[in-house]
């Protein structure tokens, strides 16, 4: 092939033998012609090489696609955009609840089995009483926490306050050095209250006539069952967390991260239990609950008051923050914050009253950058006098006597305490461990604790769900809608993003190889910030076109060539069938990075922690940006104006290797994909068994892994290549939607499955 071309070079190149004076001028003028041409040819080929595919770019390229930057940290910013109108707020508030759902695997929720609440060893003080609690927010999983009640008996009902404590746990106690500092500073008042900061506001919220409980963090204090290093402190994979024969598991795992299980997720549950619990006491007014935390308790406020109307009230105080995220484990989950952050998680909860601080931290820069959105989102939907942040920024991270100040009043005037104004927070003596400690010989600790409690809570979240879902199972039209709910909604939650509006296609020349005329294309998605290099394939002598082809593979468009850079024999013959093929390299393959990016795998936060959320919480899995790049190519090939093409179907093949990006792609793309052909070949998302796969999909395996994708593409044509025998769900729902005919198993691909 190198020796023809240089043969036709050379002709191009060659002067007239014998010119004359009289078509010298001639002569000349073709001469000027031939090196223009051969300038062009030369341009053109020099993007192929004899030996490997044709190249986008003449040279080494680097995609100017925004996510060739690092990986996005819990340290990043997260600002939040105040949608325009109001409804526009309601549809984004909507998907963000059901954001947090998902990514704390209580989509659909749980059933709440009986509490089964102890509540004893009460101690009288002085304007309050102190009660221990334990209960079972599931069975056989504990809840310990104290139970604050104001003093004198009363025939009203009282406001209930739930007071997750966040890091440090509830009996957290200043040593005489740093209570010396706290009150030289004025950040505490009192040498005996102010050294348990955080049970002195639930003794303060019980003197202003509240029942308050704070209840126990993982791993703290009377929270035994899963202890406080695996919880808060979990630095390397345990053993038993590689798990590839035992049907249980425990957190960390990839078999938790597959259901959307975590230390998040239970604490959230928790969360929801505590209030379950402190709703049913018959001298708390249901209708008057709040929440307040601090730390990673401001945390678990966000959540508890974004997904659970019942909080009237809320002050989570430390951690509403456009800057650093939540840093422990059990604040961070997959899913949570992609494309959103703690600002935005805080707006779910309005327009119900909700105030905080701004302190030396994080949370520094809130008076300019998130509170003002707060304000503009109540003007909107409420009032701005029901949000508020107070500047706070000569203390450094605290939930100290001045920010507990704030916190008085602010519950004083929305839950309608009457008290005069200022609340002034009063001493009293600190609490014996006698006084605080939940278990004794009467009340024992739960003997199941460890791995063996982590397998039987991941165990009973797990049956759970799929009672759950199997309910929604299809079987009728009005149990398919429940389908498309429960696994239709989650699924769309892990694959967030649609077809793009517009897209920009930009032809960069084209060679023949082999009868074949390949194009090279650079795709660009401006709404996503993202590029692609693509290369389209078609016969170079005129034919007529039959449709699109779009052919996704496991490492690229590379893989349609073979050894010597030619095109292969499968897209030979798809060409000689009058396709147009689009091959694409989608993120991480080919010529859109380099081969030392591919060869690392997905792309990680560095964080030496071992945990998957501490990216995946953040960032989109490898699979569903690859599931975007997908869909921006099928937006692209839809909205070309090519008359040749006008009217012919699109297909999508993926290939092998490819399920986990291309089966997505092609249900959300529905109706605009006439036929996809996806090579499952029997592959899974729990086949992966690490979150640094590039196949890893957090929540997969709840809904339905593979088949629940394909069933929610009816009644859009489809075949499944490879697949040991049809599979019963994607029957079902093709029938249901009245197009049986319209999927297709078959063992092999050939090229009459193309076109059926």
């Amino acid at each position: 092939m190198e020796a023809t071309l240089l043969t036709l070079l050379e002709r191009i190149a060659r002067p007239n033998p014998k010119p004359n004076s009289s078509n010298s001028s001639l002569l000349i003028t073709r001469r000027i012609v031939r090196l223009i041409i051969l300038l062009i040819f030369l341009t053109t080929w020099s993007s192929w090489t004899v030996g490997q595919p044709p190249q986008v770019h003449q040279e080494q390229h680097l995609s100017k696609d925004i996510r060739q930057q690092p990986a996005k940290t819990l340290n990043g910013h997260f600002p939040f955009q105040v949608p325009s109108d109001v409804g526009s707020w309601h549809l984004r508030a909507e998907k963000l609840r059901r954001r947090i759902l998902v990514a704390t695997g209580l989509w659909p929720m749980p059933t709440k089995t009986p509490l089964n609440a102890v509540v004893h060893g009460k101690t009288e003080r002085e304007g309050f009483s102190i009660e221990k609690v334990y209960f079972e927010s599931l069975p056989g999983h504990f809840v310990t926490g104290l139970l604050f009640r104001p003093s004198g008996e009363t025939q009203a009902k009282r406001p209930g306050i739930l007071c997750p404590h966040g890091h440090g746990g509830r009996m957290q106690s200043h040593s005489d050095s740093e209570l010396a500092s706290q009150i030289a500073q004025g950040a505490e008042h009192f040498t005996d209250s102010g050294r348990t900061p955080k049970i002195a506001r639930c003794v303060q919220l019980a003197k202003m006539g509240c029942v308050t409980f704070i209840f126990d963090m993982l791993g703290y204090e009377d929270s035994v069952q899963i202890p406080y290093e695996v919880a808060h402190r979990h630095q390397n994979p345990r053993p038993e967390e590689q798990n590839d024969i035992d049907s249980s598991w425990i957190f960390f795992s990839a078999d938790a991260d597959l259901r959307c299980q975590s230390i998040m997720g239970l604490q959230t549950w928790n969360a929801i239990r505590a209030l379950d619990f402190l709703e049913s006491l018959p001298d708390v007014d249901a209708n008057r609950l709040a929440v307040t935390g601090g730390s990673g308790g401001g945390t678990q406020s966000i959540l508890l008051g974004a997904i659970d109307t019942r909080v009237k009230v809320s002050f989570p105080n430390g951690m509403v923050s456009t800057s650093m995220q939540g840093g422990c484990y059990c604040e961070n989950c997959n899913l949570l914050r992609i494309d959103t952050g703690n600002v935005e998680l805080a707006a779910l909860f309005a327009p119900r009253p909700q105030a905080m601080t701004a302190a030396d931290d994080w949370t520094r820069d809130m008076m300019k950058d998130g509170y003002p959105e707060l304000q503009w989102l109540y003007a909107m939907i409420g009032n701005t006098e029901d949000v508020y942040c107070r500047p706070m920024l000569h203390f450094k991270h605290n939930y100290n006597y001045v920010t507990r100040a704030t916190m008085y009043q602010w519950m004083n005037r929305h839950l309608e305490l009457g008290l005069d104004i200022p609340v002034i927070e009063q001493d009293f003596k600190g609490l014996t461990e006698d006084e605080s400690a939940v278990w004794n010989e009467e009340h024992p600790s739960p003997k199941e604790t460890g791995v063996a409690h982590e397998r039987s809570v991941c165990h009973w979240w797990d049956e759970q769900s799929k009672s759950i879902l199997k309910q929604a199972y299809p079987r009728d039209p009005s149990s398919f809608e429940d389908f498309k709910k429960w696994y239709g909604q989650a699924w769309e939650i892990i694959f967030d993003q649609g077809l793009p509006s517009a897209t920009q296609w930009t032809d960069l020349g084209s060679v023949v190889i082999e009868d074949a005329k390949i194009s090279r294309v650079l795709l660009r998605c401006p709404e996503r910030e993202t590029e692609l290099p693509l290369l389209v394939a078609t016969r170079d002598k005129k034919s007529t076109p039959t449709g699109y082809l779009i052919w996704t593979q496991e490492f690229g468009k590379g893989d349609a060539f073979d050894d010597s850079g030619s095109p292969s024999p499968e897209l030979m013959d798809f060409l000689d069938r009058g396709l147009t093929v689009v091959l694409p390299d989608l993120m991480h393959q080919g010529e859109w990075s380099t081969k030392e990016a591919q060869e690392q795998g997905p792309r990680l936060v560095d964080d030496k922690r071992a945990y998957s959320a501490f990216t995946y919480g953040y960032n989109r899995s490898l699979a569903a940006e690859r599931c975007s790049d997908l869909l921006t190519v099928v937006a692209a090939v839809s909205q070309l104006s090519d008359p040749h093409h006008s009217g012919k179907p699109i297909l999508l093949l993926g290939d092998q290797g490819t399920s986990s990006w291309s089966v997505p792609a092609a249900t959300i793309a529905g109706s605009i994909i006439d036929h996809a052909i996806l090579m499952t070949e029997g592959s899974r998302y729990g086949d992966v068994r690490h979150f640094k796969d590039k196949n890893f999909v957090p929540g997969a395996v709840k809904y339905g892994d593979i088949p629940s994708l394909i069933a929610l593409r009816s009644p859009h044509r489809t075949t499944v290549v490879g697949e040991q025998k049809p599979l019963p769900l994607v029957i079902d729902a093709f029938r249901i939607m009245k197009s049986p005919s319209s999927v297709k198993f078959v063992n092999d691909l050939n090229p009459e499955t193309l076109l059926w």
